[in-house]
């Protein structure tokens, strides 16, 4: 393998006529031979051509952004491998590997010294970004890692016994010092750990739900949690999953037993994932069940073993399949077979919740019932969705756990019927907000401490300002930071109140650019009237708006006038490939998140596009929702310009 990577090397540097100069030339190395190289991590489904296969590849020397490399590709041209020098050092440092012409993985060697220490699992693959510190072959710790990941890998851990794949999916000591936690749920969580790697052996050896051949097939949880700072003693936000479950398939004999590996908290530190311990159901103790939300749980409870408590029966593991196999279908079908689909599912999850053999589990099934059809619902796929949520919010006053669940199931419920009145060609758009408006009143008034509430609230918030009533706007969102000020969405409504009172204040904007080489700051602009645009490739009235501030740069720019561009997409390569295609010369900042979670839109409240702030010459606030059509004269004011003086209008939109 070292003599292949030489030659590559070699071929590598002859991608660089500098590099190349005054040296021989030497053979590429064959198809065969860089085929021949394999992933440093075992568990990589990549493409690999049989022996008749691998002599109709081809390799290719190429460049890849201005990186030096070459292709290995398969007869009909599809991309089977990639090595790349990012340093110019005449050394790869880069292997990738795809499957069916999509990169999966790549072993990468950031210091440069011939030997890989980050594996990166892409595409299809998943998120999982590993260190290898000491770069022995083995992973040491996770950069990135999902909660589904982290689950599969514990499925893993455990069946193969494996206490280094276990330890690196826990928190480490200096991950638990950061979050911030009050000292004694710090010490509490520390005795966890000590004890889970302590006892992983035996445990290991005890239980009888995971085997060596088990696989993980499913994670379990419902929308992830978060406890503020100020919480018990916490510092910090703390992102976790409280209930998180695994489904695990196990060969026995002829026949597969389906189980359900109670996985317990997780906590989100920064892009990764860590559990707290060994699974409850693998744990075989008598105490009871650890809960990050609720702490009381820990000095409660009946005491008793979960062991063999996690298993699915025959029925629900069979809907389940079922389920999976239709949410597959949905991609490719037709909208009148999305229908049908949307129907079908309804069906099964109505099924699901009825033979669940817990009401944790119950509850998992109706939060996706009701989460899915309402999105359904919405997207105008599927019409019926509001009368079977209707019948769910009434079968969901029986179970276990309703006063929970019913604002859950109501809050999408409410949504539904909005979205769907509004997709009719007759819609009374009047009648459907004074509709939308009451019933959020409504579930304020009936699950006041429910976070359909905070988000009621809000929402009620946003349509008083699209209604441009500022004022009863203010009077919601000052309602929720007073009522429920830990919420997620107290966070929006400070920067919603922050926008709405900014008018004849000082503002600050401050941010990266797209394309993260340079800084966006609005004190960089003191002496020219600036303005704000919101905007998302996804939100076509924004995009519009974009036109004509073009044009007012053009017609004001040399008056002082200066657009400041903030994108709220969620991923910043969607605004980059827009920027390429449309020409927009004015700085725009970006920041990770979009307009659900970016603090730039965060700080301002930005809750909907299109969104956009006059500011004048001192930084002050003008306008703080000016629109399209009055740009032109609002500018001509923030100038002191003569409407003679300026010519004829923009175009507006």
């Amino acid at each position: 393998m070292l003599r292949i990577l030489r030659r590559i090397a070699m071929l590598v540097g002859a991608v660089s006529p500098m590099l190349f100069a005054g040296t021989a030339v030497q053979a590429k190395p064959t198809p065969a031979e860089a085929l021949g190289i394999t992933p440093t991590q075992q568990d990589v489904d990549y493409d690999l051509p049989t022996k008749g296969e691998v002599a109709k590849c081809t390799l290719d020397v190429d460049s890849f952004g201005g990186i030096s490399g070459f292709v290995v590709k398969s007869a009909s041209g599809e991309i089977l491998r990639r090595f790349l020098d990012t340093n110019g050092d005449n050394q790869v440092d880069q292997w990738c590997y795809f499957k069916d012409g999509i990169e999966i993985y790549r072993d990468i060697d950031t210091d440069h010294n011939n030997k890989v220490n980050e594996c990166r699992w892409l595409g299809t693959a998943g998120t999982r970004w590993g260190i290898d510190k000491d770069q022995d072959g083995k992973i040491d710790s996770w950069k990135s890692i999902s909660p589904e990941e982290v689950t599969s890998e514990l499925v893993a851990a455990i069946g193969s016994a494996d206490a280094a794949r276990f330890r690196r999916l826990l928190l480490t000591s200096s991950e638990l010092d950061s979050l911030g936690l009050a000292d004694k749920k710090t010490a509490e969580i520390k005795a966890r750990i000590d004890a889970s790697l302590k006892n992983f052996a035996d445990r290991c050896e005890a239980q009888k739900l995971i085997s060596a051949k088990s696989e993980w097939i499913h994670f379990g949880a419902s929308r992830p949690a978060v406890i503020p700072a100020g919480t018990d003693g916490n510092t910090k936000d703390l992102t976790i999953y409280d209930d998180a479950s695994a489904v695990v398939e196990t060969p026995t004999g002829k026949e597969k037993k389906h189980s359900q590996l109670m996985i317990g908290s997780m906590v989100k530190v920064g892009d990764g994932w860590r559990v707290l311990g060994l699974p409850e159901n693998i744990e075989l103790t008598k105490t009871a069940s650890f809960r990050l939300l609720a702490p009381s749980n820990a000095a409660g409870g009946s005491g008793e073993p979960v062991a063999g408590t996690g298993d699915l029966s025959p029925e629900s593991r069979k809907l389940y399949d079922e389920l999976e196999t239709l949410e597959k279908s949905l991609a490719s079908a037709t909208p009148e077979k999305q229908t049908e689909i949307h129907d079908k599912r309804a069906d099964i999850l109505s099924k699901l919740i009825k033979s669940a053999n817990s009401a944790e589990e119950r509850g998992n099934w109706v939060r996706q019932f009701a989460e899915t059809i309402s999105a359904a619902v919405t997207a105008g796929n599927y019409p019926d969705g509001v009368e079977r949520l209707e019948k769910l919010a009434e079968e969901t006053v029986a179970l276990p756990g309703s006063k929970q669940l019913l604002p859950f199931v109501k809050y999408r419920l409410l949504q539904a019927q909005k979205d769907s009145a509004s997709q009719k060609e007759d819609a009374d758009y009047a009648k459907i907000n004074e509709t939308w408006t009451a019933g959020l009143e409504t579930i304020i008034e009936d699950y006041p401490a429910a976070p359909e509430a905070a988000e009621a609230m809000l929402q009620l918030g946003m349509a008083h300002e699209f209604n441009e009533k500022p004022k009863e706007a203010l009077t919601w969102y000052n309602r929720l930071l007073a009522e429920m000020p830990s919420s997620d969405q107290a966070k929006k409504a400070t920067g919603a109140k922050t926008r709405l009172d900014s008018t004849g204040k000082k503002i600050a904007l401050k941010g990266k650019s797209i394309d993260g080489r340079a800084a966006v700051n609005l004190a960089d602009y003191t002496g020219k009237v600036v303005l704000i645009h919101y905007w998302a490739t996804w939100a076509g009235p924004s995009k519009e708006d974009m036109d004509v501030i073009k044009d007012m740069q053009a017609k004001y720019g040399k008056s002082g006038f200066q657009p400041l561009g903030v994108n709220l997409d969620g991923s910043a390569t969607d605004a980059k490939t827009f920027l390429a295609a449309n020409r927009y010369p004015w700085p725009h900042a970006f920041e990770e998140g979009g307009i659900e979670e970016s603090r730039l839109a965060s700080e301002m409240g930005i809750l909907t596009l299109p969104m956009m702030m006059l500011v004048d010459k001192q930084g002050r606030v003008l306008n703080n929702n000016v629109h399209a059509a009055e740009l032109d004269a609002e500018l001509k004011k923030a100038l002191g310009l003569n409407t003679s003086s300026t010519g004829s209008k923009g175009k507006t939109r």
